[in-house]
């Protein structure tokens, strides 16, 4: 690993404390004449798409799967906007066998004819960004694609892309190369009773890292819509292996949440259900209680997934508090004495998704991650309040099976702040007050640090000795961890495994936790290569999923990729991660005296071994843990580590045909 040493020229103590104070002020001097290197010549103008092109990643966030996708995505939106505006009921979405995308749509079509500008309206919204009709112009009271790029973006960053429009009387159509027209708007025959719009591309291979899309991963975002807008009927099709999904869901939220809690034990068998318009403002919202201790709240804006909650999500968790405390009282279960139920308590184990449709959102941030209109708050908050209020007093049975939970929660979680606070008492005061097995690096700047998780004494001791302790910690954890899926925070919190790995990170946990403690930037799990490496590694991603799940979107947390196999001829020495990469080894090699050795644990690997193939920065494979899809992430989580044993077998069952090498 490189060392950093200070910049000269931006370090001016450093320069000064060995007497070249001189020397750095010249350094920090522009040269003469440089001023006139920067003129109106070096001002450049890019026409058109040419930005989309220059930076990509400035309008679709990446160019590897993530950005690839979202190019369906916006095409799909704008089909979507057709539907929330009540002109389109399908939608359809094809992989062709050539890898591009075709999206079909029953709405009004893309207008044409001639603009203002001289040129034909189709051209324009495919060819200019900021083209179309969701600023304001009338076509679209509600819209998701807000940025009023997603098409022409699309268009810039795809090989080919062809557009056909149905409307007017005729089929009109369009092609277009890396976002140029390669031909005039055309009169492709007469409409009949076909109407919307048909797009088809070819993502750039030379813009994007994979061209490969992922039938499942369209799946779930086409999944996600249909049910944000009950009654719309989406279909899938991958003409590549022969798949197709269809999506259609009367029952829209309510059918969502069902989704959401179909492997978990639910407290009251019909989601509560509230759909009211304020205003211009449409809410929807469903909500329904389970047995687990995790809190799932999604919310929506316009269909834009405000992943960061916002005005919306504020005003629901103000009225469900209010209305479960108010029916609580009016009930007796609280009485005049009892302190009132916290946010938190009132929220253990809910499933929600808070849908509303606006005119004119403001969202914060490009990514369009939070819902930023005040007004929205109150809507929300009268909507909840009434519906929530009304279904208490006509199920009094589900109202008090909530606020018990509520009230057990409440005290668990008095419980869980003594169990915290005395884990962080005692990380400020005994010396540090490290755990004793923690090795810890000299490094105190985190974002330079690294923790390596690692299963048990043994591989401990050899990641100890091959670390770096420059910069490189080693916790070694000790057996089985607990699982927190089926725990209380009270109970986490206390257990000897996780308590030494809370104090060593020194963040704290759960509603406390502060990222600007965390000691450690990049903390790496490492774990032997069979079944028990297997689950405790994924103990402790339910761990960080569950109760530190800002350490996982910031990015900190990463997986080590220790190698399978090592083959030496004796001369040589190299390492594979897989049965295929050790083949293609031997292979190139060509010795018949060739010694292949499969390390079964990171203990068999001695300190040298473990440095060179799995800790060394210039040399190591790191897969860094991200969650795409909370609402997929947490039903995983609940089938392979909740209560319900059925859900985890059904699972086994169907996945068990795909396990090719399993080492017990």
């Amino acid at each position: 690993m490189t060392q950093e040493v200070p910049d000269r020229v931006r370090n001016g103590q450093a320069d000064r404390a060995n007497g070249d104070g001189a020397q750095a002020a010249t350094a920090r001097r522009p040269k003469k004449g440089a001023a006139s290197d920067y003129n109106a010549e070096s001002i450049q103008v890019l026409e058109g798409l040419d930005p989309v092109r220059r930076r990509p990643g400035m309008y679709i966030g990446s160019t590897d799967a993530r950005g690839l996708h979202h190019l369906v995505w916006e095409v799909v939106d704008n089909s979507i906007d057709e539907a929330m505006a009540g002109y389109a009921t399908h939608v359809e979405v094809r992989v062709q066998e050539d890898g591009s995308v075709r999206v079909v749509d029953d709405g009004r079509g893309v207008p044409v004819g001639r603009h203002p500008s001289g040129r034909d309206a189709l051209e324009i919204v495919h060819t200019v960004l900021h083209a179309g009709s969701k600023f304001g112009g009338g076509g679209y009271k509600v819209s998701g694609g807000l940025h009023g790029v997603g098409v022409s973006v699309v268009n810039a960053l795809s090989e080919w892309l062809k557009v056909e429009t149905a409307r007017d009387g005729a089929v009109w159509g369009q092609e277009y190369s890396r976002g140029n027209p390669t031909s005039a708007v055309k009169k492709l025959g007469p409409q009949g009773d076909r109407h919307g719009t048909t797009t088809t591309f070819m993502p750039d291979s030379t813009v994007f890292e994979t061209i490969e899309f992922s039938f499942d991963t369209i799946a779930q975002r086409l999944r996600e819509s249909a049910y944000l807008n009950k009654g719309l009927w989406i279909r899938l099709i991958d003409d590549r292996v022969d798949r197709e999904r269809s999506f259609y869901f009367e029952g829209g939220l309510v059918s969502f949440v069902r989704h959401l809690n179909r492997n978990k034990e639910t407290l009251h068998a019909r989601p509560m259900y509230v759909e009211k318009r304020e205003g211009a403002t449409s809410i929807e919202v469903a909500l329904q209680y389970n047995d687990s201790y995790a809190e799932n709240i999604f919310t929506f804006a316009n269909n834009i997934n405000t992943v960061d909650g916002g005005s919306h999500l504020t005003g629901f968790r103000a009225a469900l508090t209010r209305s479960l405390n108010d029916y609580a009282r009016r009930a007796g279960i609280l009485k005049d004495n009892d302190a009132n139920l916290s946010g938190d308590d009132v929220r253990e184990g809910l499933t929600a998704v808070i849908s509303v449709k606006l005119v004119d959102p403001q969202f914060e941030g490009q990514t369009k991650a939070k819902l930023g209109n005040a007004e929205v708050a109150g809507q929300v908050a009268s909507a909840v309040s009434e519906g929530v209020s009304q279904y208490l007093d006509e199920n009094p049975g589900d109202g008090r099976r909530i606020i018990e939970k509520s009230l057990i929660a409440a005290r668990a979680r008095e419980a869980a702040r003594k169990a915290r606070d005395l884990v962080i008492r005692k990380g400020a005061l005994e010396g540090m007050s490290l755990p004793g097995k923690l090795a810890d690096c000299q490094e105190r700047d985190p974002a330079k640090s690294e923790l390596y998780l690692v299963e048990g004494d043994s591989a401990g001791g050899s990641a100890k000795q091959g670390r770096d302790r420059r910069f490189q910690a080693i916790l070694p954890l000790r057996g089985k961890l607990l699982n927190v899926e089926k725990a209380r925070l009270d109970k986490i919190v206390s257990s000897e495994n996780i308590r030494p790995l809370v104090i060593a990170l020194g963040a704290g946990i759960g509603d406390s936790l502060d990222l600007a403690k965390l000691r450690y930037h990049r903390i790496i799990i490492m774990t032997d290569a069979d079944v028990d490496g297997a689950h405790i590694r994924t103990l402790l991603l339910t761990f960080f999923f569950r109760h530190m799940p800002q350490v996982i979107e910031n990015g900190y947390l990463f997986i080590a990729q220790p190698p399978l196999f090592r083959i030496s001829t004796g001369k040589q020495t190299h390492y594979a991660q897989s049965e295929q990469e050790r083949d293609t080894i031997v292979k190139r090699l060509a010795v018949k005296n060739i010694s292949v050795q499969r390390f079964k644990g990171l203990g068999e690997m001695n300190a040298d071994q473990l440095w060179e193939t799995t800790m060394n920065p210039e040399s190591r494979t790191l897969l860094r843990a991200e969650v795409e899809d909370a609402a997929e992430a947490d039903a995983v989580f609940t089938m392979l580590m909740g209560e319900r044993v059925e859900p985890r077998k059904d699972f086994i069952k169907t996945e068990a045909r795909k396990v090719q090498n399993l080492d017990v």
